[in-house]
């Protein structure tokens, strides 16, 4: 099976969909490696761009084929996603069975099965909350896209239901394949200092952080759970915002700058995949107050490493962290103010959560994923055969 996957969601700063490709990727080619005697894929990553190169340590992705063109990240999207070229066999030279693009608007070929991964539909109902071509093309054109699709790949339950529900995508095109748990063994202390409660994400609308700062300022104003009393400086753990900043993220900045946030929350920006362990084993907690997840990588992540969690109930969030931390209402800063004083003052609660996490994440496997991802390109090569086999009227020249 000859299979192109758009790699350029991983080409830099990968965080969210960026690494949800990479390690599918690094999972695709463990599970059918190079050289074995039933190898039964024959994977290439395109990458695309005017400035930036597909960068890899020796060995990583080992077997894979890469096809690298200095094109304009925005000028070819345009043009796949507007007009369905130019085809991947024309980009590459090469022919394929499958074409997967890790966002919902297909990578167009003249001959192979189109698989999408749609990782969540936030963008129909709020669009103002996305920026760039995101808000310009996938409104527009998702629901297009996806019934073009011979197979759509979904992260959870959750955004399947939402494919189906908002887009009328039938559920026997949808695959459901959650990212896996990081290779990470459980920590086996506590931080020293008594850590730091995390956020990590982009800093964007969905994220939700002006009612995580809403929420600290509760606690900071004794306005919690237990206590109605203002609280020292030094019994509070610092709140540290890990994620790109965006251009939507300036009034939250500049209000961690001034009092009573000043010295007490602080943006690190983005953080490099390879420091992201360190990063969770530094914290007392994450805290996850999303409006909408189609998953929550950072949650899983987490839990992996027994870090206790708070999360949004919204979306897939709770599909994610099960009854192994705290879920709570994102658009009531009181409830998550309650909820951080809880997990802090609480340390048994928190060690509780955090050996739940442990055994939940462990349900989570890339093997798994990749199988998964395996038999939708299947599923989707037999739909696309139907297709082709029903006659020209159901079939465009760049299908």
């Amino acid at each position: 099976m000859r299979v192109l996957i758009d790699y350029r969601p991983a080409l830099r700063q990968r965080s969210g969909v960026g690494e949800y490709t990479h390690q599918l990727v690094t999972a695709l080619l463990e599970a059918f490696p190079a050289g074995s005697p039933d190898r039964r894929l024959d994977l290439t990553l395109f990458s695309s761009s005017w400035k930036d190169r597909v960068t890899l340590a020796d060995g990583e992705l080992a077997g894979a084929s890469i096809v690298d063109r200095r094109v304009p990240v925005s000028l070819l999207n345009l043009a796949w996603h507007r007009l369905a070229w130019p085809p991947a066999e024309a980009l590459t030279g090469r022919s394929f069975d499958v074409t997967h693009s890790l966002h919902p608007l297909r990578l167009p070929s003249r001959a192979a099965a189109h698989v999408v991964t749609i990782h969540d539909l936030d963008f129909l109902a709020h669009p103002e909350r996305t920026r760039a071509e995101i808000r310009r093309d996938y409104p527009a054109l998702a629901r297009d896209h996806a019934h073009r699709a011979d197979g759509i790949v979904v992260p959870s339950q959750f955004t399947a239901g939402e494919v189906e529900r908002l887009l009328a995508v039938p559920s026997d095109r949808i695959s459901v394949c959650p990212p896996g748990a990081p290779d990470w063994a459980p920590r086996d202390r506590l931080p020293a200092d008594g850590g730091y409660v995390l956020f990590f994400g982009t800093l964007e609308p969905r994220k939700n952080v002006g009612s995580l700062l809403d929420a600290y300022e509760r606690l900071i104003a004794g306005r919690g759970l237990t206590e109605v009393r203002p609280r020292q400086r030094d019994e509070m753990p610092p709140l540290v915002l890990a994620g790109q900043a965006t251009e939507d993220s300036r009034p939250w900045l500049d209000r961690i700058a001034r009092a009573p946030l000043r010295g007490v929350v602080r943006h690190i920006g983005y953080v490099d995949p390879s420091a992201r362990r360190k990063l969770y084993e530094g914290a007392r907690l994450l805290v996850q107050p999303s409006f909408e997840e189609g998953f929550g990588l950072p949650v899983l992540e987490a839990m992996t490493l027994g870090v206790p969690v708070i999360a949004a109930n919204r979306g897939a969030l709770p599909e994610v962290l099960g009854d192994a931390g705290l879920a709570v209402d994102p658009e009531q800063p009181a409830q998550l103010a309650s909820a951080l004083e809880r997990m802090i003052d609480d340390e048994a609660f928190a060690a509780a959560c955090a050996a739940k996490g442990v055994l939940r994440a462990r349900q989570f496997r890339w093997d798994l994923t990749a199988r998964r991802v395996y038999e939708t390109y299947g599923m989707a090569i037999e739909r696309r055969v139907q297709r082709t086999a029903a006659g020209p009227a159901r079939t465009r020249p760049t299908d």
